[in-house]
């Protein structure tokens, strides 16, 4: 991308602004990024949650190793697969970068690492897993409504009702501290970079433009040796490790224990992948009104 195509967005930028891209999957965020580095300098932090990942680099589409030596890059591949990583865990992270001498370029698809970021995150202190294990068996057995009743009337106000991984979230969170999750939200601390101190862009790409290049973008994965990543991940493999998330990682993984043939885990990833991909979208759309939107896409 030359460099007239990120002139709009460095225009009166102050050289120590922070820079936030966000996207859905496939949608340039970094191709973006790194042209903005080459252009007017920084280092450029992850704010993807798939991406924080080191046992999937290929298939969470991680920086490659000859970007990363254009400019600095942070917080990418960093966790082991099997650890849990929050958002808190994530701010914690950024600040010091944040602070540092360079300016920030933080980009990913992950919006609630964003408006964490730039709204302010609740203290709310970890489920023990025992107590996750109580929400998930209620939920198993019983249903929602099981999990809904416990709730406070304002939390069950606040949340959608309809979606059983807000509604457990909200349940543990209750069982835990003894405080509904509206009032822990309604204490959240200040954010630590307002959206106001940044320059906010969230990229908008035609649908069916993304839809193509998420097809092509996973062949480029099968091209590159995303078979072999799986393979390697195969042995300690459990859908339960937080790096299972990454969007083909069951499809792979289902291919080479022989239930699907590589055409149909092809398949699958893709739907999966773009059925991600439309989430996103609705989800920045309905909360990033205050960011400038880019709507041409970044790369062919």
């Amino acid at each position: 991308m030359a460099d007239e195509r990120v002139a709009p967005y460095l225009d009166g930028l102050a050289p120590d602004r922070p820079v936030l891209i966000a996207g859905p999957t496939a949608s340039g965020k970094s191709a973006l990024a790194l042209a903005i580095a080459r252009a007017a300098g920084g280092v450029i932090v992850n704010a993807d949650a798939l991406q924080v990942f080191e046992n999937w680099r290929i298939l969470t589409a991680r920086p490659s190793v000859s970007e990363e030596e254009v400019a600095p890059h942070r917080l990418y591949g960093h966790i082991p697969g099997d650890r849990e990583y929050s958002v808190g865990h994530w701010l914690r992270d950024l600040t010091p970068i944040l602070k540092g001498e360079a300016r920030p370029i933080i980009v990913g698809g992950t919006g609630l690492y964003f408006s964490a970021l730039t709204e302010g995150l609740a203290d709310i202190p970890l489920t023990p897993p025992a107590i996750r294990a109580e929400g998930e068996a209620l939920l198993a057995n019983e249903g929602p409504d099981a999990l809904i009743a416990d709730l406070d009337s304002a939390t069950r106000a606040r949340i959608d009702l309809l979606n059983p991984a807000r509604v457990a979230r909200a349940w543990e969170v209750q069982r835990t501290t003894g405080r509904g999750l509206a009032a822990w939200q309604d204490d959240t601390p200040p954010p630590l970079l307002p959206l106001a101190d940044a320059l906010p862009l969230v990229i908008d790409p035609p649908r069916d433009w993304l839809r193509d290049r998420i097809a092509r973008r996973f062949d480029a994965m099968l091209s590159q040796g995303v078979l072999e990543e799986a393979r390697a991940n195969l042995p300690g493999w459990s859908p339960t490790l937080p790096s299972a998330k990454a969007i083909g990682a069951r499809e792979l993984i289902a291919h080479l224990k022989g239930d699907m043939t590589l055409d149909a885990a092809r398949d699958a990833a893709i739907v999966a992948s773009q059925q991600y991909a439309k989430r996103q979208r609705t989800w920045f759309r309905s909360r990033m009104s205050g960011w400038k939107t880019v709507a041409i896409p970044q790369v062919p």
